[in-house]
């Protein structure tokens, strides 16, 4: 490398330093600014004038102090450690800092994304002699009980491996060199960089058809996710986002989840990081923390962090991904994350667009968006990944209108909008079914071993949102002229939508059986709801009065079905078999 660049800071304003003497230096490398050696990155170049947005406060920071350039872009350490980690939105890890400073980080840390130190232990799965090229996997390590860490060939190397050995050894210690055909060596390490602005590359992208089951039902039965989906959360303050987010990266049927906080209250941040260590992983009872990454940017950090923090979240989800790992990245709120674009680029004077967010607002939340999706793998052995990407916004007010909003959703196939009415009513998850939406339910077939239950399921789902919108309908009807003057199949409808919403789409986060279904009792218990309403028009269209039918003790039965453990499900179906022998007995009734 040639001899660093040292340039004069000249301007500071916020997080904004402009440098002088950066002639030959690129956009986004990363600097270092003043005594204290604070970490920047370039954003804008003009001459030899260097625009810096830094990572840390600026305080103290005048013109005169040096600033170095590294000539290498913003970019993360990837290998064995990164599970378990806590980190913050340059990959400083928040637990060692504690540590090393106290409660109080110094400005100017530098402290490495990995440990230096720590051993683990390699076994390699290729043999001397081997060809190799990128992405291809050339041995292990068990990082967690949960995670075995594929170590992969760095992008453009290629070549016959020698001299790897199995053993124990830190990141940066050699495992094994891989010969290129003009005689140039390269170490290989357990650890890699990647600049996290740069997609990681992929053989090719795949149909994202596969369901990303949550064990949530108003999601995996009405606005089903993908592996390799997006997603949007949507919402007012106080309407469940941040219990959303939490509830996916427990249930999610995904290998790893990677969630980043960014830019919000320090107390949700805490809930994270107290919580996400006792709870339990419900596919092997070990705790989450063994196949999570966290990345902490509360809103009082700098902001430029947070704009830096997503960037590094999705790095670290498409390298699990590039292992063959089904991944899900949680964000929470890219909101934050548009404001602090927004300021920066206020600071750097660019021509503000609607509502003060810089142009390129669109073209960088559909950036960020795209780099989810389903993919084959660079590398041998072949293998599939795929990373879904559910983000939180938060518009002011809940304005759905809000730019961040309509440039979220021109991207995303996933609509779950929450509404501050159905919170209020203690209604959770607060997902609106009237204007959310998925274009990924055509898939929802495919969550079943039977294909015939598939279908039906489908069918059924069809049903039910036909009768929750008639319901909107109805109510308008009811509020004029009064629930009267509505037939015996309108009043039926009306309670059959309450039993949908108030038995089926409630589900208590916080209770130890409903806070999780499977696919099967999801459709067990649709099903009974369903089965109900039928048997009910034929009792109707026999005489019985509604009042009769609404009067039936299987009704409770069918509110308690929620709460039948997950290995009784057969349970449920009994229900069915209640509601038919409970209708009957009114037949006579009707016709005597």
């Amino acid at each position: 490398m040639s001899e660093a660049k040292e340039g004069r800071v000249v301007k500071v304003a916020g997080p904004v330093v402009v440098a002088e003497g950066m002639a030959g230096a690129r956009m986004y490398d990363v600097v270092r600014v003043g005594e204290l050696n604070i970490i920047g990155e370039i954003v804008e170049l003009h001459g030899d004038m260097a625009s810096i947005q830094v990572y840390e406060e600026t305080t103290g920071i005048g013109p005169g102090e040096p600033v170095v350039d590294t000539e290498t872009p913003l970019s993360v350490e990837l290998g064995p450690g990164l599970i378990e980690s806590i980190y913050d939105g340059i990959q400083r890890p928040l637990d060692a800092l504690v540590d090393l400073e106290g409660e109080f980080m110094s400005r100017g840390s530098a402290l490495p994304g990995l440990d230096r130190k720590k051993k683990w232990h390699f076994e390699p799965t290729v043999t001397d002699g081997t060809k190799v090229g990128p992405g291809d996997i050339v041995g292990q390590v068990k990082e967690t009980t949960l995670v075995n860490h594929k170590i992969m060939v760095p992008m453009g190397v290629q070549g016959t491996v020698q001299a790897i050995r199995k053993g124990d050894y830190t990141v940066v210690e050699t495992v094994g060199v891989v010969v290129g055909d003009d005689r140039t060596r390269t170490e290989l390490k357990l650890m890699q960089e990647w600049p996290v602005r740069n997609a990681r590359q992929t053989n090719r992208r795949l149909a994202p058809n596969r369901v990303l089951v949550t064990g949530q039902r108003v999601i995996d039965t009405f606005f089903p996710i993908t592996k390799g989906g997006t997603a949007c959360v949507p919402g007012p303050f106080g309407t469940g986002k941040t219990v959303v987010q939490h509830q996916l990266a427990k249930w999610v049927d995904a290998d790893i989840v990677v969630y980043v906080g960014c830019g919000e209250r320090g107390n949700e941040m805490t809930d994270v990081l107290t919580e996400f260590p006792e709870l339990k992983d419900p596919r092997s009872g070990e705790p989450l923390m063994r196949r999570s990454v966290l990345i902490a940017n509360t809103s009082n950090m700098p902001v430029a962090a947070r704009e830096a923090s997503v960037y590094t979240g999705i790095t670290l989800a498409e390298y699990f991904r590039d292992m063959g790992y089904t991944v899900a990245l949680m964000a929470d709120s890219t909101s934050r994350w548009a404001e602090a674009m927004r300021e920066i680029s206020t600071r750097l004077e660019e021509m503000p667009a609607e509502e003060g967010y810089p142009a390129y607002l669109a073209a960088r939340i559909a950036a960020f968006y795209e780099r989810a999706g389903r993919v084959q793998c660079c590398g041998s052995p072949e293998r599939e990944g795929a990373l879904s990407i559910i983000g939180a916004v938060s518009p002011p007010g809940g304005d759905l209108s809000d730019s961040v909003v309509q440039a979220t959703l021109h991207v995303v196939k996933v609509f779950w909008s929450l509404k501050g009415e159905l919170a209020y009513q203690r209604h959770f998850p607060a997902i609106d079914w009237l204007t959310s939406y998925s274009f990924y339910k055509q898939y929802l077939r495919e969550c079943f071993d039977d294909k015939d239950q598939g279908q039906e399921m489908e069918q059924m789902t069809v049903e039910a949102m036909g009768l929750l919108e008639k319901e909107a309908e109805l109510l308008e009807i009811v509020r004029l002229v009064g629930a009267e003057a509505l037939s015996p199949q309108d009043r039926l409808a009306l309670e059959t939508a309450r039993s949908i919403r108030e038995d089926f789409l409630h589900q208590n986060a916080f209770h130890q059986i409903d806070t999780y279904s499977s696919m099967d009792k999801q459709y067990e218990m649709l099903k009974v709801v369903l089965h109900f309403h039928k048997q009910a028009l034929a009792a109707i269209g026999a005489g019985v009065e509604t009042s009769e039918i609404f009067k039936l003790a299987v009704r409770e039965e069918i509110a308690r079905a929620k709460y039948i453990p997950q290995d009784e499900i057969a349970q449920v179906a009994q229900v069915r078999e209640t509601i038919d022998k409970q209708m009957k007995q009114l037949q006579p009734s009707a016709t005597a």
